[in-house]
């Protein structure tokens, strides 16, 4: 497993963070996710024989939020 660290821009409340957290959740090789509300970070542990970074901004995306880079 490895982590790392996104920078996920939009969330403001409650119900952007647990939608950014069901479609990270929801990502094949996905195993665990953390949210810092206030400054986005967001902390994702993972299979990297599985998901990479790709994967999990297009997951992002598809919940209506953007990855900084």
């Amino acid at each position: 497993m490895e982590k790392i660290i996104l920078k996920v821009w939009g969330m403001e409340c409650g119900h952007c963070k647990a939608a950014v957290l069901k479609a990270l959740r929801e990502t094949k090789g996905v195993n665990d996710v953390s949210i810092h509300l206030p400054s986005g970070e967001t902390t994702v542990t993972y299979d990297p024989s599985v998901v990479g970074r790709d994967e999990m901004v297009v997951a992002v995306k598809g919940a209506g939020y953007e990855v900084l880079d």
